[in-house]
């Protein structure tokens, strides 16, 4: 064993202390805001953190409807006209969208694992956005007489990594995407059947 390596009770403070340095320390940060260890040096752009979107997870989590009555097939069927058909529309979209946005959220990770290249036009991009945020930290960034701001930097990246997301199909995944969440979604928006509690809303509106 190498001279000085942590052992026993001293290997897990040790290995806590590093735990720490990765989450939770304290560092500096060249906006002069304190980051959280080695996420905090991602050095994100102001207005967006890593808690944020974990935040709007939870949330969304929370707001999920039980994912058995989601997919009870004895609780589909054909609407009997086209205004049942948009009630059951309006109000699955709304009782559902936390289910319905996990679904789009799927498609998008399926349709970026199965396509290698794409994958790569991702990496480019996001490489891209970081280096020209990094470099408008460090200074301000003007292009024609115009300072960069966040939505100039992604757009320029969107540009340095255009020709890669062409190579990749980008517009095709896209479409796909689209199409299939259209598609599931707007089939069991329409399919499945409002609950009691839904059919008892309906009524008590005022016409």
């Amino acid at each position: 064993m190498p001279f000085g390596a942590p052992t026993g009770e001293n290997c897990l403070l040790d290995m806590d202390s590093k735990a720490g340095d990765l989450f939770g320390a304290e560092e500096a940060h060249p906006t002069g805001k304190g980051g959280a260890g080695i996420l905090g040096k991602l050095w994100l752009p102001k207005g967006y953190s890593v808690g944020m979107a974990k935040e709007w997870i939870d949330r969304r989590r929370m707001s999920i409807r039980p994912w058995a009555s989601f997919v009870d097939q004895r609780k589909f069927s054909k609407p009997r006209n086209f205004g049942e058909l948009c009630q059951r529309v309006v109000k699955n979209v709304d009782n559902f969208n936390s289910n319905y946005t996990f679904i789009f959220m799927g498609l998008i990770l399926y349709c970026i694992i199965s396509s290698p290249m794409l994958l790569i036009a991702l990496a480019v991009f996001a490489g891209a956005f970081y280096i020209i945020h990094l470099k408008s930290l460090e200074s301000k960034l003007v292009i024609l007489g115009k300072e960069l701001n966040l939505p100039h930097q992604v757009s320029l990246a969107g540009a340095v990594s255009l020709p890669v997301f062409w190579l990749a199909g980008a517009g095709a995944a896209v479409f796909w995407v689209l199409g299939a969440t259209l598609f599931v979604i707007g089939s069991h928006a329409a399919f499945r059947e409002l609950d009691g509690s839904d059919m008892e809303e309906l009524l008590m509106e005022p016409v």
